[in-house]
This record gives structure tokens, sequence and C-alpha cells, in this order.
């Protein structure tokens, strides 16, 4: 994990210190080519920890506003803000329980999370997960944030930020829920209100949590 989230910030530094539009991950100038998981631990320490600082150093540098390549719509660094912001708070989650240790995301942060995973993850669908026969109500009780998640007849995802009825609601503070949405934390830790497989479906669906 130190090695991933190492090889993380790195990418999206080069990313973000090159403007780059069609980045070459395999570019032998980037700092942390070459570097794999297998190095000694204090030599992936010090790769994670400078990795680290020279993504807080580029995106404190850049206008959030500036195009980079993304593999999303949305191409600018301000994704790649929030997505740096995002993954590092949730391996540090997965760190501390690691170390037999409880963190928990501060709520607006968490409830943050959940807009970005309704928006660029749940879309992207496992080929062989059956759509979820129904809608589905998402409700921080913590933090603002309510969404309702419809499926289109195409399958699409469509989502609307919202309080309104649904076939079942998934509800709970925001770092709970963002945890089930991420699969790292079983439904049972969150209210789930009505139609329970439609919730299931929802959430065994996407193919990258």
């Amino acid at each position: 994990m130190v090695w991933h989230i190492g090889e993380v910030h790195d990418f999206w530094s080069y990313v973000v210190r090159e403007r780059s539009l069609a980045p070459d991950y395999d570019d032998p100038e980037r700092p942390g080519r070459g570097l794999g998981a297998s190095e000694e631990t204090e030599a992936l320490h010090t790769f994670a920890s400078e990795r680290a600082a020279e993504l807080h150093r580029v995106l404190s540098d850049a206008d959030p506003s500036t195009p980079v390549w993304t593999w999303t719509s949305q191409q600018d660094v301000a994704f790649v803000l929030r997505r740096s912001a995002h993954e590092t708070a949730m391996h540090r989650v997965d760190a501390e329980h690691a170390a037999r240790r409880v963190h928990r995301i501060d709520p607006p942060l968490a409830a943050d999370g959940i807009d970005e995973f309704l928006t660029f993850f749940a879309p992207v669908v496992r080929p062989d997960a059956p759509a979820p026969a129904g809608s589905v109500h998402i409700h921080c009780t913590d933090a603002d944030g309510e969404w309702v998640i419809r499926i289109g007849d195409d399958g699409e995802h469509l989502v609307t930020r919202e309080h309104a009825k649904a076939d079942t609601a998934i509800r709970g503070d925001a770092h709970d829920v963002l945890m089930a949405l991420w699969r790292r934390a079983a439904l049972d830790t969150v209210d789930v209100v009505g139609d329970r497989s439609v919730a299931e479906a929802f959430v065994a669906r996407a193919r990258n949590a």
C-alpha cells in the first residue's frame, strides 16, 4: 500500500507539473519510475514521503482550472486535487485498519467523497453485475449530502442531489456510507430502509470499488 500511494502521488505530480495532456506513465524521467513494491521498507517510506511532499508542492502552485489529463471528462487540476485528497484519505483508513486502529474521515470530506464516487466511479460498472431493480436514496446524517440514483433504460446512472423518495435508502454518518460504497465495510454498518436487494445490487455493481 505504501508503494501504491507513492506511485499515485508520483503520477499525479508528474501530470500537473508537466501540464500533461497525454501523459507517458513509463517516462524514464518520472522520478518514481523503476521503484517497485519489493523495495526495502526504508526506501519505500522515503519514496512515499518525498512523493507526497512533491504532490503537495505542485498542487499548491497550480491553478485548479489549468487543463491537464485525467481519466474522466473533467480535465483539469481541480479533479486531481479532489481525487488525490480522497485517495489519500481512504488509504489512511486502510493503513490504520492494518495497524488495528480506527480512523474516521471528517464528515464534510467524506460527504464529498460520496459525491465523487457517485459522479465518477458508480457509473463504471462490472459487466457481470445486474442493474439495481429500483432507485437509491443516499443520505448523510452528520453532513450535508443527499443523492438519488436512478438507472436509465440504457443502464446510465442518473444522479440528482435532492431529498426524494426511492425504492431503498442508505443512511448513516458520511464516513460509514463512504466505506460501504467502496465495499470497505458491510451494508450492516449503515441503515438500509426499503428494498435491501436494491441497495445490495447498487453497492455490488461498481467495478472500481
